[in-house]
């Protein structure tokens, strides 16, 4: 998984022109959809600094947000004012001692689990702390906008207090990208900034890959969306960010 340690303090302004209020519908669309049971706990899996699991507590959901980083869930549960939301720090391949009806994990935070077998085994933990008749939603870059989008491309963004470079480059293995980030950030009541640097590490699998693992850990996928759009579920490879809607069966 990545380790934003550093990053915490700059992510959410980073984050802020993100389609939060379209994934949030998007999201609620899927729980209507799929689930067979009434959604009430939600875990957000990679939460970050909090900023969709707080929303959601605000539209009435019982959230827990679970991220890697210590330093993210301290961010987050600071952002947090009117504690609507249970923080724990926990790797996705590990999660235990937790039960919910349904569980988001997006962002490509899946991506950042680069093994197969890292993968397989973060499905099977969600299988299990999900309650039967509830959902998984997880999005991933696709294999295309990987390849075709980020690898071998260079990013920049400059403000007055915040600035950063992004190069992007292709791994050995199809759908790998490895992502080096230098920030440069202003330091409070000075003209001195401040640097650091992060090294991210992601990878992505084809449609196919993705639902044979969530088969085999007793998910079943009940639709792959592109970029948001609930409605038309053709030329998935076109789009640059794929959504999976999985459910445990009420048997289980």
């Amino acid at each position: 998984m990545a380790a934003y340690e550093r990053l915490a303090a700059v992510y959410e302004r980073l984050m802020q022109d993100a389609p939060y209020e379209p994934w949030q519908q998007f999201m609620q669309q899927i729980f209507h959809k799929h689930a067979q049971i009434e959604i009430n706990e939600i875990a957000d899996l990679g939460c970050g600094t909090g900023y969709v699991t707080r929303q959601l507590a605000k539209a009435g959901y019982h959230m827990t947000g679970i991220d890697q980083s210590e330093n993210m869930l301290a961010y987050a549960a600071s952002r947090d004012t009117k504690q609507q939301v249970r923080w724990i720090q926990q790797d996705l391949r590990e999660l235990e001692t937790i039960k919910a009806d349904a569980a988001i994990s997006m962002f490509d935070v899946v991506n950042y689990i680069t093994s197969p077998a890292d993968v397989q085994q973060a499905f099977s933990r969600i299988w299990q702390m999900l309650s039967p008749g509830g959902v998984f939603l997880f999005d991933v870059h696709s294999i295309r906008h990987i390849e075709e989008d980020l690898a071998g491309e260079v990013f920049a963004e400059i403000h007055d207090d915040l600035s950063y470079t992004w190069f992007c480059e292709a791994g050995e293995e199809k759908g790998e990208v490895f992502h080096d980030l230098t920030f440069f950030t202003k330091e409070a009541d000075s003209d001195k900034y401040d640097r650091f640097d992060e090294y991210h590490h992601q990878r992505t699998y084809s449609i196919d890959t993705y639902i044979s693992w969530l088969e085999e850990a007793g998910l079943r996928v009940c639709g792959v969306y592109g970029d948001f759009d609930i409605e038309r579920t053709e030329q998935l490879e076109q789009a640059d960010r794929l959504f999976f809607a999985c459910l445990k069966n009420q048997e289980a």
